[in-house]
């Protein structure tokens, strides 16, 4: 069905959805990894618009966006379905995936990368009552996608990953386990999936680049 790509980068947990489903699919691609400092001629080509990682190469045909992306490979690869057959079901894990990018995601991004003091204390609030959202959707259910990985579950599969380096950096306690059980029971889950632990990037190089892009974007 063509050549499959990834254009990505190391510390991007969005690039790591594409190549987490890709995975679950049991699709072989190639990994290109960018420096976001000296862009490409070829992620420029591919994502003329925003001229950001990720990108799906598929047949040379480029897909932007890690949710379209996640989205076009399911439509494409009906194997291992990550979105429910049902269109009720589909809708809701939609639902959640915009919730949890609009609310979790962003809220985080601003408490480490983008904000000190005061800013970051609001910031953290709403992170940890987007999180509080998250944690009733979740109760009672092994995966958000029910008994095993789905659509959802790649969309936040950062949090047991990236979330306690960014405590870490920051000197903040976020996914308590007393208060969030289901998330915080759902990641250690999360993590051992085989094909999630296969393609994780190591904690302490990981560390390293995101302390670095922390300073970087907080002395500017």
């Amino acid at each position: 069905m063509g050549e499959v790509k990834v254009l990505g980068t190391f510390a991007s947990p969005f690039a790591y959805r594409v190549e987490w489903a890709l995975l679950h699919k049991g699709i072989k691609y190639e990994y290109i990894d960018e420096d976001l400092k000296n862009k490409s001629p070829l992620l420029l080509k591919c994502n003329p618009v925003h001229k950001k990682v990720p990108v799906l190469l598929h047949g040379e045909k480029p897909i932007a966006e890690s949710l379209i992306i996640l989205e076009y490979i399911d439509e494409t690869w009906k194997e291992n379905p990550l979105l429910p057959q049902d269109p009720l079901e589909r809708a809701k894990a939609r639902f959640w995936a915009k919730f949890a990018e609009d609310k979790c995601f962003a809220s985080i991004r601003t408490a480490v990368f983008r904000s000190e003091g005061k800013e970051q204390k609001a910031a953290v609030e709403e992170f940890l009552e987007a999180l509080k959202t998250l944690e009733e959707e979740l109760k009672g259910k092994e995966f958000f996608g029910g008994e095993s990985v789905g659509f959802l579950d790649l969309v936040v599969g950062w949090i047991p990953h990236w979330l306690p380096l960014f405590e870490e950096m920051c000197g903040l306690k976020l996914l308590d386990a007393n208060t969030f059980p289901s998330l915080h029971a759902w990641g250690d889950r999360f993590l051992n999936v085989p094909f999630i632990k296969e393609k994780l990037p190591p904690s302490d190089k990981l560390l390293v680049r995101l302390t670095n892009v922390r300073k970087g974007l907080l002395n500017k």
